[in-house]
């Protein structure tokens, strides 16, 4: 018997829709993270991009534990000296909510070519309104923890 692996022209990728309103930032990434390479499909090969499209709207209303909206923060450098820029999660909440969302999902995959491509499926909507319904996209329902 051989090992299948996936060719990237064989893969059917689907469109899923994950609603972040209420939800944790963390465990809604997680969900995501694990769609976009296709880790939930039975084809799943590291090395090919077999993973779906996730549309994740309300990002806005998405939700941290504890205090790390005050605690958490996000850094940019130019490699200037002096140019280091930090901004809270409150703040990037209020700047643009989804960078929190994609920064997430972005650093839960791994750090190369191919997930530079894979995060690209990724799209990301502050309110329930997306431009994405003529690919007919599935409500994707993330498991309740108790």
């Amino acid at each position: 018997m051989k090992t299948f692996n996936a060719k990237a022209e064989e893969v059917e990728r689907k469109w899923w829709i994950v609603d972040a309103a209420d939800q944790k930032v963390g465990r809604v990434a997680t969900h995501v993270a694990n769609i976009l390479r296709g880790k939930n499909k039975a084809i799943y090969t590291p090395n090919v991009d077999t993973g779906d499209f996730v549309v994740v709207i309300n990002t806005d209303k998405m939700e941290l534990s504890g205090t790390k909206w005050d605690d958490k923060k996000y850094y940019r450098h130019s490699r200037f000296f002096g140019s280091m820029k930090e901004m809270t999660a409150a703040q990037a909440k209020e700047k643009d909510s989804t960078f929190i969302m994609h920064e997430a999902v972005r650093g839960m995959l791994p750090t190369n070519k191919l997930s530079r491509h894979v995060i690209m499926k990724m799209k990301t909507y502050t309110g329930a309104e997306h431009p994405h319904s003529a690919q007919k996209p599935a409500l994707f329902t993330l498991p309740n923890k108790k």
